[in-house]
């Protein structure tokens, strides 16, 4: 049912204009002034808003400037009622966002005509945005789910074909290879040849790879010039025949290319692992090829390893820093930087994410992908999540105190801790020990956590931005399921990861992605911020294309606090604004 709030101090004008709306089939929700209608209307979300212009302690203008600040209710179509029939008093409620004027007196049948076009134009208005929505989904789950320089399945996609391929070998009882192909010191030809040589190369490959191997084997592109291979329907292959796979692959890979006049040799180590032999779960045959083609890299160039149980050896070098790290919190050896980020419309830091270190004392600094998956597979991340959440609010304390100026500081919380860990409780003490204000403090949730707990999440983030906490998706656009949850989910900021930020003056398919999730970003009235900028075209491309905020080397790495401290302190412009 269509709701509608009634904001008119007049009672008995008010009522009648409630009972004519009611009997139209309307919910009709009254408010006696424009304090109580701010009130109704973030507590509703009605669908339109009559409102008077002259009031008491909030006037109609001041009660739509109000409502046009808050996210939720910044586009509810708004109809002022006034006495005064004055332009400027009209231009001045449009300027704010007024979508109609009636004039006192008016006929209900006014009211009527005036809502029904109102509504009709906000039905158009947002069977454009779903239908834009849509388009947006499509091109960003192609994009998301395919490598835009071979066109092969990414990282993402091959995870769930992997899961596919290996459901269907359990249900048909039926052996599984995945191989992982690295190409032998590539970096020698992108330096000699020349990076569009490299990737012509690698675009060479990934069609010999799927000449070779046709459906329904599987070819996928990993990262760089790592290549994933998932061979199928094979029923108790011997060893030999294995091996005579393993060195064929090696054989057409080697084969010369010819590209822009070049011969060019090239050679691979192969990491092969076998399901069900070595492994029934996809993440440890994932593992398992990673391993052996670690160990056909070091055997040597152009070099095949199948997986065995004495390539486990390196595990021993994880258990030694996985107990080094369960000592770490109680050694005081973690660290928090800073990394400013900076608004495009003035060039000056408005924000920081807190980012974590490790200060191992005879390793030296260990950034937290070498250890975050350690602490996540130990249990640690709990302990390692609530230090981090202490520190940095303890910090943000501190700057606060001494006068130092930081709007909003970021926070990274593993998704573990929203599944089962006490976050909520934990950031109601830190705002309740160090006093400040919540919406200072942005929580950073990855777009897979998200979609993968849904009904965990959910209630959790609903619960720490009803405490007035801001909630940003990170790496936004890696994931490839449905964008609904942006409507769904109470979030405030979208992060552009950086890996659409690095080449996104040289690649279409990057430059489309990144301007596809600002203008969704608007769209929903939500922030934009962009990771890993590097280069001047990166920054203007950001503002040319309306990116509110950045972060990255260009302007600054992560940095101690009180080396920001005095980067606030200095209040400069770094560049010049939007």
């Amino acid at each position: 049912m269509t709701k509608i709030l009634v904001i008119e101090d007049m009672e008995s004008l008010r009522e009648e204009m409630i009972e004519a709306l009611s009997y139209e089939g309307f919910d009709v929700i009254g408010a006696e002034n424009g304090v109580v209608g701010v009130r109704l209307a973030l507590e509703h979300l009605p669908n339109l808003i009559v409102c008077d212009v002259m009031m008491p302690e909030l006037d109609g203008y001041e009660t739509l400037a109000t409502l046009r600040r808050e996210p939720s209710t910044a586009t509810i179509p708004f109809i002022f009622l006034t006495a005064k029939a004055d332009k400027a008093d009209m231009r001045q409620g449009m300027e704010l966002g007024a979508d109609d004027y009636l004039t006192k007196p008016f006929t209900i049948e006014e009211l009527l005509s005036a809502i029904a076009a109102r509504l009709k134009k906000q039905a158009t208005l947002q069977e454009r945005v779903e239908r834009e929505l849509k388009q947006t989904e499509s091109r960003m789950t192609y994009l998301a789910q395919h490598d835009d320089l071979t066109n092969l399945p990414n990282r993402l996609l091959f995870h769930d074909l992997l899961q596919q391929a290996v459901a269907q070998a359990a249900t048909q009882r039926q052996n599984l290879v995945l191989g992982f192909l690295d190409i032998d010191q590539f970096h020698i030809i992108n330096n000699t040849l020349g990076h569009d040589i490299g990737d012509l190369l690698l675009q060479a490959l990934a069609r010999r790879l799927q000449d070779k191997l046709p459906p329904p084997h599987l070819v996928a592109r990993l990262r760089g010039d790592v290549f994933a291979i998932i061979l199928v329907n094979l029923v108790n292959p011997e060893e030999a025949e294995l091996k005579n796979m393993a060195q064929n692959i090696l054989d057409f890979v080697s084969l010369p290319y010819k590209i822009y006049g070049h011969e060019i040799f090239t050679t691979a180590s192969l990491g092969l692992t076998v399901y069900p032999n070595d492994s029934l779960e996809v993440d440890g045959l994932i593992k398992n090829a990673d391993t052996a083609m670690y160990y056909a890299k070091e055997a040597g160039r152009n070099s095949y390893k199948f997986y065995t149980s004495e390539l486990n050896a390196k595990t021993a070098e994880v258990m030694a820093l996985e107990n080094s790290l369960r000592r770490a919190l109680d050694r005081q050896e973690f660290r928090l930087f800073y990394q400013p980020q900076f608004s495009l419309a003035t060039g000056k830091i408005v924000g920081a994410e807190a980012l974590l270190r490790w200060q191992h004392p005879e390793l030296g600094i260990i950034a937290p992908s070498k250890f975050i998956h350690l602490a996540e597979n130990s249990g640690l991340i709990l302990r390692l999540s609530e230090w981090v959440v202490h520190t940095a609010c303890a910090q943000y304390a501190a700057w606060e105190a001494s006068g130092v100026k930081l709007n909003r500081l970021a926070i990274n919380i593993s998704g573990q801790h929203y599944r089962q860990g006490n976050l909520i409780d934990l950031l109601k003490e830190m705002l309740g020990k160090y006093n400040f204000q919540p919406q200072s403090l942005e929580l950073e949730i990855t777009e897979r956590v998200i979609t993968k707990d849904a009904d965990v999440t959910l209630p959790v983030l609903s619960e720490l931005r009803h405490m007035g906490l801001r909630i940003a998706i990170d790496d936004f656009g890696t994931g490839f399921s449905s964008l609904s949850y942006l409507r769904n989910f109470p979030v405030d900021t979208i992060k552009i990861d950086r890996c659409f930020v690095r080449d996104i003056t040289t690649d279409k398919h990057d430059a489309a992605i990144a301007m596809a999730i600002i203008d969704l970003a608007h769209t929903l009235s939500l922030t934009t911020v962009a990771e890993g900028v590097e280069t001047q075209g990166q920054l203007d491309f950001l503002k040319q294309n309306q990116c509110d905020r950045i972060q990255g080397v260009l302007f600054s790495h992560a940095v101690p606090a009180e080396q920001l401290e005095r980067m606030l302190l200095e209040d400069k412009c770094f560049f010049e604004g939007v």
